[in-house]
């Protein structure tokens, strides 16, 4: 008996929308600030998973230069028609303060929301239209009539206010590429508050409304109500959550919600979800949220639930009965030797990555151009992977030659700008300098320095973390042994729980590769290769 292994998507993977054309199956996960825009795996047993596309790669489709931190791209929807794929997603540009804990004056936000097609999943996608504004998590759903339909959270930022004002609905005519009548609400959300991610299926004459609600932390969860009428009025699940870890802090899954469904070609539904893996008594998630999927059933009374019943996420559920179909290994050494970006690497918010590096500057290097301050909300070169593993080691050898203390480079361990742990080489009063850039967004940023006076010449540079510790280690170029920086850093702040009051935590860790020159002259730093080895031993 072949079982799936939860969650799928490892490390930052949040909001899953998931949709089968034929026998290939494809999820898309949001990005936040991390471009390019939106990831796309690709499947053909739910077993094996491969990255397929990253379809929002240009200016006119998606510039976040200036977003905050865990702004951009929110809960993108994957669905097809009229032989293409569609994509719809949010670009945030203004969170402002949470909603938690009874926030009583106007709260100011900005989603704007788009849709782009390809007949292709890995072709080039189109340039937007663009749909609204109205609140985030935008979903279109074609019906059986050859109608679609747009629907979205609508966000009332008035005081004292549910800001979650429920979902709204608006036709949207395909082939016009535009919204059409009048938005109407239909779902206001149960008691769990916090209602978003809002997908519709049609099932026996029901319209099936599926929604997240209670938040995205501990409490998250998907909920279910139908009615006959896809204007409503919609009965709420007699269950209550259709799948909850809510109270299970210590859970191996927790934190399961937004869902979307997918009926495979056997009939058999299936669930796919976010969730977040927190460290062992530590109730912190480093990877951030990620995907998890499992069977489902349509019960006698036309309700969906859990193959068990009891609306619990399955760390292991059984396959589904299709022929494995694994993806050839792709194997890559760490060196950067070819013209193009390893698909492991993304950078932040701008659509112009040549700004930022090169792979061609100098042939068998990442060239990073020292640009803006490490956290910066517009040209920060930082290119990173995402942490998939509890227990990981990095390596990297890297050349800088900083002249001045403006000019830093090196390997970080990023969450925002308010969280990161970074290794870097820079100078003081003339001298090159070792030192770690550590930033606690309840403390603020602290630098303190470990090699004064570190020689010319390459170096490498590790970082190990197990679970919670954090060690980062140097060797000059040449040498057999590593130097370790006698500090043990908490690994455990780069999580979507440590958090400053009112931000905004939406991603997950990063590990990778940064360059700064404050005064505006680009110094260079070349990095030959990059090595990311992670394993399970240790995972919850």
């Amino acid at each position: 008996m072949t079982r799936l292994q939860n969650p799928i998507l490892r490390g930052f993977n949040p909001d899953p929308s998931i949709v089968r054309v034929g026998g290939d199956i494809y999820i898309a996960t949001s990005t936040f600030e991390w471009y390019p825009g939106v990831q796309i795996h690709h499947s053909r047993d739910l077993v094996h998973w491969r990255l397929a596309a990253r379809p929002l790669r240009r200016a006119a489709q998606l510039d976040m230069r200036g977003d905050p931190d865990s702004c951009g791209v929110w809960a993108p929807d994957l669905s097809y028609a009229d032989g293409k794929f569609w994509l719809i997603y949010s670009d945030v540009k203004r969170y402002g303060q949470t909603t938690v804990n009874g926030a009583s004056g106007a709260s100011l936000r900005d989603f704007h929301n788009y849709a782009v097609t390809c007949d292709r999943i890995d072709g080039d996608w189109s340039d937007p239209i663009y749909l609204n504004s109205s609140g985030f998590d935008p979903a279109l759903f074609h019906d059986d009539d050859g109608r679609s339909w747009l629907l979205n959270m609508l966000w009332d930022h008035r005081p004292n206010r549910g800001r979650f004002a429920g979902i709204v609905i608006q036709e949207f005519d395909r082939a016009a590429l535009r919204l059409i009548g009048e938005a109407k609400l239909i779902f206001t959300g149960t008691e769990r508050g916090f209602t978003e991610g809002p997908h519709l299926y049609k099932r026996d004459g029901w319209y099936h409304l599926m929604v997240a609600e209670g938040g995205t932390g501990w409490d998250h969860a998907v909920v279910m109500a139908r009615s006959r009428s896809i204007f409503g009025p919609y009965e709420v699940h007699p269950d209550g959550a259709v799948l909850t870890a809510r109270g299970r802090r210590d859970a191996p899954i927790a934190r399961a919600g937004h869902g979307d469904l997918v009926d495979l070609a056997d009939g058999t539904t299936w669930l796919t979800y976010l969730c977040g893996r927190p460290l062992p008594g530590r109730e912190r998630c480093v990877f951030g949220r990620e995907t998890a999927i499992q069977p489902v059933r349509w019960g006698e009374d036309g309700w969906l639930r859990t193959i068990n019943g009891d609306a619990e996420p399955e760390l292991a559920p059984q396959a589904p009965d299709l022929a494995p179909v694994p993806w050839p290994q792709r194997v890559w050494d760490g060196r950067f030797d070819q013209p193009d970006l390893p698909e492991e690497f993304q950078w932040l918010r701008t659509p112009d990555p040549d700004d930022l590096f090169s792979l061609t500057a100098r042939p068998g290097r990442l060239r990073l151009f020292g640009r803006e301050t490490v956290g910066s909300h517009f040209r920060q070169a930082l290119v990173a992977r995402r942490q998939e593993h509890f227990d990981y080691t990095v390596t990297t050898r890297m050349e800088f030659a900083p002249t001045h203390f403006q000019q830093a480079a090196g390997l970080i361990c990023y969450y925002n700008s308010t969280k990161f742990h970074y290794l870097n080489v820079t100078v003081d009063a003339g001298v090159r300098q070792l030192q770690v850039m550590s930033a606690h967004p309840e403390i603020g940023c602290e630098t303190s320095v470990v090699v004064p006076a570190l020689p010319d010449g390459a170096i490498e540079l590790r970082v190990t973390v197990a679970l919670d510790v954090l060690h980062f280690a140097w060797r000059m170029d040449g040498s057999d042994e590593w130097d370790v920086v006698p500090t043990a850093f908490d690994a455990s702040i780069l999580s979507d729980e440590v958090t400053a009051p009112g931000m905004p935590n939406f991603t997950g860790t990063f590990v990778g590769m940064a360059c700064q020159d404050l005064s505006g002259t680009a110094m260079p730093a070349d990095f030959e290769w990059f090595r990311y080895a992670g394993k399970d031993s240790t995972s919850a």
